[in-house]
């Protein structure tokens, strides 16, 4: 069973861009230290000013990092999916950006303790480059999500939201007005809003957790502005 335990944890390091370069001995030694599990819907893994000791792969389910600001309002700057990383802060001695980290699913993980992250990884030049890139390719999009709140009219953040989300048939699932509002910064109420906009101008259909893009070529317009 411990091998076999092992073996999968082994799967889920290999899959992830960051150890993809590790040999078979090196995934070996880091599963060994790796803990495996399964975590319900609403599992906090991290929040704000924790120093942070672990580090994660995602292997099945959904992550959201977010920020809560004094108002209430809360704003998601990350949705991980399944063999993505997280916690990479913590490697570098940093606390989370004053940032949660919640399971949105059912959620399967592989956690590290720092000290075996730089026990077993950090001796690896090419893993440590690929953290780092890491790293940055998260404050780039955090910096991007500021800038579209402070500089960019709703109206063509939420378009933009709607395309990036659709499925090839144009259908967006699961995603009410308040998640919507968290990925956007904003009031529920403001999503609501807009939505309504949308919806008489006849750019998208609504229904409960539900949005279907009844015309792109307009909301590619109302995402341009």
């Amino acid at each position: 069973m411990g091998a076999s335990v092992c073996a999968t944890k082994s799967r889920y390091f290999s899959a992830s861009e960051i150890f993809s370069g590790l040999t078979k001995d090196q995934l070996a030694l880091v599963s060994e230290s790796a803990s495996l599990r399964t975590c319900m819907a609403g599992t906090v893994f991290y929040t704000p000013g924790q120093t942070g000791q672990v580090l994660f792969i995602l292997k099945r389910g959904t992550v959201e990092i977010y920020q809560m600001g004094v108002d209430g309002r809360k704003l998601v700057t990350a949705v991980l999916q399944p063999v993505t990383m997280f916690g990479e802060m913590s490697i570098l001695g940093q606390g989370m950006y004053d940032s949660f980290a919640e399971a949105t699913s059912d959620a399967v993980i592989c956690a590290m303790s720092r000290a075996d992250v730089e026990r077993h990884l950090l001796s690896n030049p090419d893993v440590v480059l690929r953290i780092l890139k890491s790293v940055g390719d998260r404050v780039i999009k955090l910096e991007r999500t500021l800038d579209e709140i402070a500089f960019h009219p709703l109206a063509a953040r939420l378009a933009r939201l709607l395309l990036q989300e659709a499925s090839p048939e144009g259908t967006i699932e699961g995603l009410t007005h308040q998640a919507l509002a968290e990925r956007l910064g904003v009031y529920r109420e403001s999503v609501s809003v807009a939505i309504g906009e949308l919806r008489t101008a006849r750019i998208v259909d609504v229904t409960r957790k539900r949005v279907v893009i009844t015309d792109r070529i307009a909301l590619e317009r109302v995402a341009a502005q």
